[in-house]
């Protein structure tokens, strides 16, 4: 996976800096020669808002920057700073991006749009997240970035699409575990496999992942000859996942049968997990 629903995402980042750019657009478009060296914040603004809906993002970073360094303590140096922030994450220069986010929020402690600039800035981590065979660093800054979000802004628009992303981010973590234990078991490394396993079962109990890791615990403690493990990973997989497939296969790899056992008591299968 090497991208996670990214688009809704755009679709509010987009929406909230279109809402943004609006502010004070009554002056004149901008068309003077580059080789002013000061120029009216008016029109290095509007020159960046040109260049956004050009998609020239590069330009429109850079006449936004250039608002902010001309004229630093005119109330549009503040909107342009988010401004060049966008039209970074725009052009995927994320690093770019979170620099300038980063500036914002320390600048700005109080903005009426901080929740957008740790909105924006967890997407820069998230859209950067790679397939479960990399390192997953950014993986776990994407993470903590929404994490943030939610915590110091519950109740603001982006904190709904934040969770969903928390929540898909967690399960891309569970599936980089999972895929490192299945690299141990294949070279019967069981221990670094068993390790792996359990920090899917033990820290993302909420993820899709849970029902495999139980059952290949089944299959390395197996392997291992420690057979009351094994029984007690299928006791935990068979009570809180019955319908499985993965519960048919430990099921079958403890008994040799094809039917699943009847029902045990819960208090049992409780202790256990």
């Amino acid at each position: 996976m090497s991208k996670l629903v990214v688009g809704k995402g755009r679709r509010i980042v987009a929406g909230l800096a279109l809402s943004l750019a609006a502010f004070g657009l009554s002056a004149c478009s901008g068309s003077d020669d580059d080789k002013y060296v000061e120029q009216p914040v008016e029109q290095l603004y509007n020159r960046g808002l040109d260049a956004l809906g050009q998609q020239e993002y590069k330009t429109a970073a850079k006449s936004f920057e250039e608002v902010d360094r001309q004229h630093p303590y005119s109330v549009w140096a503040t909107k342009a700073q988010i401004m060049a922030a966008f039209a970074y994450y725009q052009s995927n220069k994320y690093d770019e991006a979170i620099i300038a986010l980063d500036r914002f929020i320390q600048l700005h402690p109080g903005h009426r749009d901080l929740p957008y600039a740790y909105y924006l800035k967890a997407l820069c981590f998230y859209e950067q997240i790679s397939d479960v065979g990399r390192d997953q660093r950014t993986t776990q800054q994407a993470l903590d970035a929404l994490a943030e979000v939610v915590k110091r802004f519950p109740e603001s628009p982006y904190a709904r699409d934040a969770r969903l992303k928390v929540e898909l981010c967690i399960d891309h973590l569970a599936g980089k575990e999972m895929a490192v234990g299945r690299y141990y078991q294949q070279n019967q490394q069981y221990v670094g496999a068993i390790n792996r396993y359990r920090v899917v079962i033990e820290r993302y109990q909420t993820t899709t992942h849970v029902p495999e890791a139980l059952h290949r615990l089944v299959e390395t403690y197996l392997s291992l000859g420690v057979k009351s493990e094994a029984q007690e990973a299928a006791a935990v997989l068979g009570f809180n996942f019955p319908g499985s497939e993965w519960y048919q296969d430990s099921y079958f790899l403890m008994t040799g049968e094809g039917t699943r056992p009847p029902d045990e008591k819960r208090g049992w299968f409780s202790s256990i997990f």
